[in-house]
């Protein structure tokens, strides 16, 4: 099964467009033309013959030139008619994004469904999604508008996700971080095309340096298995429906059942997968995992502050994550005493206090990466301080030799976040707070060294 076609494709017909704003099959058609998609769009529905400024068609078999993707919003009670039409236009590849299968106990219709496109060897995601968005092709069946949902820039962080209301939320997060995406997959009910499929695909996409997945449940847990040993990239999941009232909606939800909590956290680990509770967790893993490249030789960290509580908090937060607290080397201890001021401690944390200045942050950061008894770093950076030119900083950190993992703390508002893009912008991760931080290390350095 190749599934090229889901993110590549040169032409897409919207069966079910709609002239109607805020109608699925409207914004569908909307978004691709708007944001930026270059191949062929060919809108069909019987009842118009122009959708924003595109030729409508009243059937596939209209469309006299090769259609490669067929996106089908089309209610549950007609699909089956379209799905004969889809077959015979012998399309590459098919994204249904129609609801009303096995996610209210209609099993029948997606049973038959699935057999229909198993049979004429056409790779389908759904039903019962939002099918897909690629960020460098600016491939986007999304039902959702973009001036309510921004897309993010092109990146590295693909996201697979059985819940479309999850993944999204995840999209609009990166976009108002300014972090990059590769693919977003929301698949569904997964009738045909399944988590195992999307992890063995984005595990050789190029384009794919860190997968994100959402699930409720498995399609096929061996194979899952299989796959997920295999793959070289981190895959940080989400396993839904942990509780018996989760398990419960999840069935309500994509028809999934969930099963025991505790045989998925197991089969997790085995495979090397990184579990985490929440999207805020997903998200700062997969962050630090686009950001840095770099791998570490151990669990031993400094923290670098120029706030003793932030240090105190950061330093509980290490102990929490079973990482190393680092002791500096005589001479690292020598260069700090001879360069910083007095009433900085010179310890673990490394606070040189309040008024720090851009040097005095430099020549921390620059002192601990030289020191071959520090792994990695934690740097607080309170933004509100006026002594540190951050221009300075984010320059002077930039012309180093980064070949340790550095993550950067700045917890603030407004002036923080501009503080952050700026850090952002010479290709480190920021946080804003240290748990945060601290945490996604931990799943960095734990990965690297296993």
């Amino acid at each position: 099964m190749t599934l090229d076609t889901f993110f590549q494709a040169k032409s897409i017909a919207v069966i079910g467009a709609s002239r109607e704003p805020g109608k699925i099959g409207h914004t569908i058609v909307k978004n691709l033309v708007s944001g930026g998609y270059t191949g062929k769009i060919y809108p069909v529905n019987p009842n118009a013959t122009d959708i924003l400024g595109r030729k409508c068609y009243p059937s596939l078999s209209a469309v006299q030139e090769p259609v490669e993707l067929a996106v089908i919003c089309v209610p549950a009670a007609i699909i089956f008619p379209v799905v004969k039409n889809v077959i015979k236009k012998k399309v590459n590849a098919v994204i249904v994004i129609t609801s009303g299968f096995k996610e209210i106990g209609n099993h029948r219709d997606e049973m038959k469904l699935a057999r229909m496109f198993k049979k004429a060897k056409i790779p389908c995601i759904g039903p019962n999604c939002l099918g897909v968005f690629d960020a460098h092709t600016k491939l986007d069946t999304l039902f959702l508008p973009i001036e309510r949902l921004k897309r993010p820039q092109a990146g590295t962080i693909s996201f697979i996700s059985q819940s479309g209301a999850l993944g999204s939320a995840m999209l609009d997060l990166a976009a108002a971080a300014g972090l990059g995406f590769a693919k977003f997959v929301s698949y569904g009910n997964a009738a045909d095309v399944n988590e195992n499929h999307l992890l063995d695909y984005l595990d050789a996409d190029e384009q794919t340096r860190v997968i994100c997945l959402y699930i409720e449940g498995l399609a096929d847990g061996k194979e899952f298995m299989r796959v997920a040993r295999k793959v070289r990239k981190p895959v940080v999941v989400i396993k839904g429906g942990h509780s018996a009232q989760g398990s419960k909606a999840a069935l309500s939800h994509t028809g999934s059942i969930a099963g025991e909590s505790g045989i998925y956290s197991g089969a997790f680990k085995q495979t090397g997968l990184i579990e985490v509770d929440d999207l805020e967790d997903m998200f700062g893993i997969a962050h630090v995992f686009e950001k840095l490249a770099v791998t570490p030789r151990g669990k031993r960290v400094q923290i670098i502050t120029n706030g003793g509580g932030h240090g105190i908090v950061t330093t509980d937060a290490v102990a929490a994550n079973h990482l190393l607290f680092a002791e500096l080397s005589a001479n690292s201890n020598q260069v700090l005493k001879k360069n910083l001021p007095a009433i900085c401690s010179i310890a673990n944390p490394l606070d040189i206090v309040g008024d720090a200045t851009a040097e005095r942050f430099i020549l921390a950061v620059s002192t601990c990466l030289k020191d071959p008894k520090v792994d990695a770093l934690v740097v607080n950076i309170l933004p509100q301080t006026p002594t540190v030119d951050h221009d300075k900083a984010a320059q002077a950190l930039q012309k180093m030799n980064i070949t340790k993992p550095v993550v950067l703390v700045t917890t603030g508002g407004e002036f923080a976040a501009r503080v952050t893009r700026k850090y952002e912008a010479i290709g480190l991760p920021v946080y804003q707070y240290p748990s945060q931080a601290v945490k996604a290390l931990a799943a960095y350095v734990s990965r690297s060294i296993a």
